[in-house]
């Protein structure tokens, strides 16, 4: 089950949820809009590889915006810093965002329960368009856990995504053995 306006609401004041900062106008009948932070990066090498710490080159935008362009995967953050301590946060693009040709996630949509942070997100675009920070960019919709959790994600230990940050953070694959 998707939580509904008053239940995101009821949850917020009980501290199950942390969207910082909160704006009641973002709320919406079943999710809560995020917007684009000021940092992007982009990968300082053309070629990834898997196995190593692929290093990215952070940028800020500028007040004019910023063209993103076709075959760059841009990393990205949400300006909301968030936790979930009862629930599964999922990250949707909106409508709008989809209608300009910008994806803002390749694969990584779903959160973690006990996740608390900004969100890196993983934008791509289908043609140049310019974004700006602060713009709406997604959408956090919180599903119902069935069960206990014995392990939230904020404890651990091997959690790759735990340090807070306000910049995007680069693919931490290269942590896994494999």
């Amino acid at each position: 089950m998707i939580l509904s306006d008053k239940r995101i609401l009821e949850e917020i004041d009980n501290g199950t949820i942390v969207i910082e900062p909160f704006d009641r106008k973002c709320l919406g009948t079943n999710s809560y809009d995020v917007h684009l932070g000021k940092y992007l990066a982009t990968y300082k090498d053309k070629e990834l590889d898997a196995k190593k710490h692929n290093e990215i080159e952070h940028f800020e935008i500028p007040e004019e915006g910023y063209v993103l362009q076709p075959g760059t995967l841009y990393l990205g953050v949400t300006l909301e810093y968030t936790e979930t301590h009862g629930h599964v946060p999922f990250l949707e693009g909106k409508s709008s965002t989809g209608r300009l040709g910008i994806d803002i996630h390749a694969t990584a949509g779903k959160g973690d329960v006990g996740f608390c942070n900004t969100w890196t997100l993983e934008i791509s675009v289908a043609q140049p368009v310019r974004v700006y920070a602060g713009m709406p960019i997604g959408q956090l919709i919180y599903f119902v856990v069935e069960g206990d959790i014995e392990t939230y994600y904020n404890s651990k230990g091997n959690a790759k995504y735990n340090n807070k940050t306000i910049r995007p953070v680069e693919s931490m694959m290269w942590k896994n053995a494999f």
